[in-house]
């Protein structure tokens, strides 16, 4: 089976991706949205985690093979950065949403040095804008930022495009295109439903 069909069958099979076109969920930012996605869930099942960590990692060989760190995002990557640092024997750290205010005042977490090839681990890509904060951080840092890797993007335009702006680029292991196709065939929403999905993504 291709890696992104069997991700999108991992998360829907754990709930991690949950579709509910007639009751829409309501995100943070007021959006009604009929998608619901909460990738934390793929580190409680140990056969999901083994998929995502292996496909990660098979991410990172394929499009960034001289990396030489792997930094997560804070939270929610910094597990999938570890256990996939450790899965290709690399260094790994995070970068906090904003410096500390106490000791050091750190904002990137683990050692880095000027000059170093670095990926940045995220589980989601919505609009793009806190992993590309992550970035500018890494880069104002003088890291030598090769990319994103993730676990899930939505594909909106607005987050593709802040990517391209930023000079950068993500490779998801799934993403809402799949994921609808494959809930279809799966039984999970009707293709009348599929497209309401692809629609709502693409109006955003």
């Amino acid at each position: 089976m291709i890696l992104s069909e069997q991700i999108a069958k991992d998360l829907l099979r754990i709930k991690a991706v949950f579709l509910r076109p007639q009751e829409p969920f309501t995100w943070a930012s007021g959006i009604k949205s009929p998608i619901y996605c909460d990738n934390r869930l793929t580190l409680s099942d140990v056969t999901v985690r083994e998929d995502v960590e292996n496909g990660l990692a098979e991410l990172i060989r394929t499009y960034y093979p001289e990396a030489e760190v792997l930094m997560g995002t804070s939270t929610a990557g910094i597990a999938h950065a570890a256990i996939t640092a450790t899965k290709m024997n690399l260094p790994m750290g995070y970068v906090r949403s904003g410096a500390k205010d106490h000791g050091r005042q750190n904002q990137i977490e683990g050692r880095l040095l000027p000059g170093q090839k670095v990926v940045v681990v995220e589980d989601l890509i919505s609009t793009a804008g806190s992993c590309l904060e992550v970035v500018e951080v890494l880069r104002e840092a003088g890291a030598d930022v090769l990319g994103i890797v993730s676990i899930f993007t939505y594909g909106m335009k607005k987050g593709l495009d802040r990517i391209a702006a930023a000079n950068t680029q993500n490779h998801s292991l799934t993403g809402l295109d799949v994921l609808a196709e494959v809930a279809v065939k799966e039984g999970y929403i009707s293709p009348e439903e599929k497209t309401e999905l692809i629609q709502f993504r693409d109006n955003l």
